[in-house]
């Protein structure tokens, strides 16, 4: 046997179930989700980990780039630019939004924020048009609440199974999705509102959550790992601050041989009370002494000890240390560097994610309405229908990062391009915080031109660190250029 699987009276109690995904989720889901509410709520660490991930997966909100391409394989301005100006004017909130508040970058920090916090969220697509928008077609956000947990019917005798709210086929692709008309826990007229049903066609619902184990009917909280250790966090650090409090005031016993005759006032049990103001000091009687409590507030061990807590939290969570804590004091540059560009790595793979399963099946769905309501000048439907890969071509840009080290890293990407070995694309893409080389290129130009029309001069304009060199006269002939230069050629010409 391996070492791990081995019984023991030291492994008591370590888990040997051989359960699936669906059935542990099944037990599980609705108190942690409950439980990663709470903390997002009520715990700082918590809601700024939340923050983390919705900044650095979403930022500022997921830019789009058309990029369709004309017959000669070179892009076709006018169309990319129609396209679009149409998508940017759907994203306005009262277009977008089924509920008419959330901008399209807004409501997909919102969703990203709900598969930190619950594991998972539902998208529905309503076709038509909200606000009066050109574009008939909305999104509704869905907390997962409102996703049947409770509802399960499974049986060879049924064509479809439905695992803890959604229905699935043979292969666990989803078909439907049984979803309650209003929130469980939402204010309501009788306490049976909440549990109607409704059967939502799955080809309207975007069901997304990161899948662990396969099959995985729903998405876990992100934090299941580290809600203990939160809330053992957030309960020793209020008894530290309740100590800490109660070592601020004097305190103290007074000592007496005399035991009928009482000095304060009597309690409830029987003991004597005295209040003491501050700065003045009573005269004891005699025989009496003054006994003063010194605990020992604050903990000179509180500090270390929660920055071990919080470092177990941030690897539970997937962020680091650093990133959460907000403390750099405990590492050096390389070490904080090494920790932000791992973290990095760890948001790139999301920010795929989230373009692969939400982003680009949504634009070639939103593209076609779009289409057909004839939103979009340049695009016919019947050469849409014709060539719907073409049209659908686009360009994701999601946020980048700014340099850690600007001098060093400035250096190293211009040795990399000029060697090969990357791209001014690749370079922007990565650093320029959503805009692509387009976006700088034309606005450098727009800048220098500018600049230009009004005479100013800078030391970034390429005129000046990189002036063009001067041109060479051209040579005078050589009289004897045609002429040979030596006696054996001279024969060879003869010859």
């Amino acid at each position: 046997m391996y070492q791990g699987a081995k019984q023991s009276r030291l492994t008591t109690g370590f888990g040997v179930s051989n359960t699936s995904a669906d059935a542990e989720l099944a037990s599980s889901l609705t108190a942690l989700r409950s439980r990663s509410r709470q903390l997002v709520r009520d715990a700082s660490y918590a809601k700024r980990a939340r923050t983390i991930v919705t900044n650095n997966v979403i930022g500022s909100g997921v830019g789009m780039q058309a990029q369709v391409k004309s017959v000669r394989g070179t892009l076709a301005e006018a169309v990319n630019d129609s396209i679009e100006s149409a998508w940017e004017e759907w994203t306005y909130a009262e277009y977008c939004h089924s509920g008419g508040k959330l901008c399209f970058a807004d409501f997909e920090r919102a969703a990203m924020g709900q598969i930190f916090e619950a594991g998972e969220v539902i998208i529905r697509v309503h076709n038509r048009s909200f606000g009066g928008s050109k574009v008939p077609i909305g999104l509704e956000l869905i907390e997962s609440e409102r996703l049947a947990d409770e509802f399960s019917q499974i049986g060879a005798d049924t064509p479809n199974n439905i695992r803890m709210g959604v229905e699935v086929d043979n292969f666990f692709r989803p078909v439907a999705y049984w979803i309650r008309q209003m929130h469980p826990g939402d204010i309501r007229g009788y306490v049976g509102e909440s549990m109607k049903y409704e059967r939502v066609p799955a080809d309207e619902i975007y069901h997304l959550y990161i899948i662990d184990r396969w099959p995985q009917t729903r998405g876990v909280p992100w934090m299941h790992t580290a809600v203990l250790r939160m809330r053992d966090m957030d309960g020793y650090s209020e008894a530290e601050i309740t100590a800490a409090r109660g070592a601020a005031n004097f305190s103290g016993t007074i000592e007496t041989d005399d035991m009928l005759d009482p000095q304060g006032e009597v309690q409830e049990d029987g003991q004597d009370q005295i209040t003491i103001e501050p700065g003045v000091f009573r005269k004891m009687a005699p025989g009496e002494k003054m006994n003063w409590l010194t605990p020992n507030r604050p903990n000179t061990a509180l500090d270390p000890f929660m920055r071990y807590m919080l470092r177990e939290i941030a690897a539970g969570v997937g962020v680091s240390y650093e990133s959460i804590s907000r403390d750099y004091s405990q590492s050096n540059y390389s070490s904080s560097r090494l920790a932000l560009l791992d973290d990095r790595d760890l948001w790139k793979v999301l920010q795929l994610w989230w373009i692969r399963n939400f982003r680009k099946p949504f634009h070639t769905r939103w593209l076609g309405m779009a289409v057909m309501s004839q939103a979009i000048q340049g695009i016919t439907i019947s050469a849409f229908a014709t060539d719907m890969n073409r049209y659908s071509a686009v360009l994701f840009k999601p946020r980048g990062w700014s340099w850690i080290d600007p001098t060093k890293e400035v250096e190293a990407y211009t040795m990399a391009i000029k060697a090969g070995l990357t791209t001014r694309t690749d370079v922007i893409a990565g650093t320029a915080d959503g805009r692509d080389i387009e976006d700088i290129d034309e606005t450098r130009e727009r800048e220098l031109a500018a600049s230009k029309a009004r005479g100013l001069v800078f030391d970034t304009d390429p005129e000046v660190f990189a002036p063009p060199e001067p041109a060479q006269p051209e040579p005078e002939p050589d009289e004897t250029e045609d002429e040979p230069a030596t006696e054996e050629a001279r024969l060879r010409v003869v010859g």
